[in-house]
């Protein structure tokens, strides 16, 4: 089966909870990467429960005339924190805090967290032999279970684009094949 992890569009900064929604830019990369998706087969759609995958699956599930289901196990690990700043952000106004963030000087227990997202995702592998399914998420989740996919450490070494678009080849026997990490043509004008 054909796994595509799609992250978030952009959402807006919010001093008030982890779970904010998009903001205009945000929304304008989601139905861009509805349309990229678009007549490409998916048979399935899955978001994790927070507003910003949800938001940004939408536009795409719409014109599929599929459902969004959701996943608690795909929401991103900072969920339970009580703010939200875009890492460019953080990396544009506090560059220490976000290279030590970069280089694991964080509170995550990625461990943990790595196996909850590998075993949500592995179920749904399993629910669906020889389908496509799309799954929106966050940069930590595509992080962790990419680093599983390659038999890594689990551990936040890449930055997923906003909209990014990264596709694997699962089996329900375990193998599996990263096919493309990042894909954010259909962000450029």
């Amino acid at each position: 089966m054909e796994l595509i992890l799609i992250r978030h569009g952009l959402p807006v900064r919010s001093a008030e909870t982890a779970d904010p929604e998009l903001s205009d830019i945000g929304h304008d990369q989601a139905r861009r990467v509805a349309r990229r998706l678009a007549g490409q087969g998916v048979d399935e759609v899955w978001a994790s429960t927070m507003r910003r995958a949800i938001q940004t699956a939408e536009p795409f599930a719409q014109a599929a005339g599929l459902a969004v289901n959701t996943h608690e196990d795909i929401a991103e690990f900072d969920r339970g924190s009580g703010a939200y700043t875009p890492m460019e952000e953080l990396k544009r106004e506090d560059y220490a805090a976000w290279l030590a963030f970069a280089q694991g000087q964080h509170e995550v227990d990625i461990v943990g967290f790595q196996a909850a997202v590998v075993k949500a995702l592995e179920g749904i592998v399993e629910a669906n032999p020889g389908r496509r399914v799309a799954v929106f998420c966050h940069g930590g989740v595509i992080n962790v279970w990419t680093a599983h996919v390659l038999g890594m450490a689990p551990r936040l070494f890449f930055e997923p684009v906003y909209t990014s678009v990264h596709r694997f080849m699962c089996a329900r026997s375990g193998q599996k094949n990263l096919v493309s990490l990042n894909d954010a043509h259909h962000l450029a004008d």
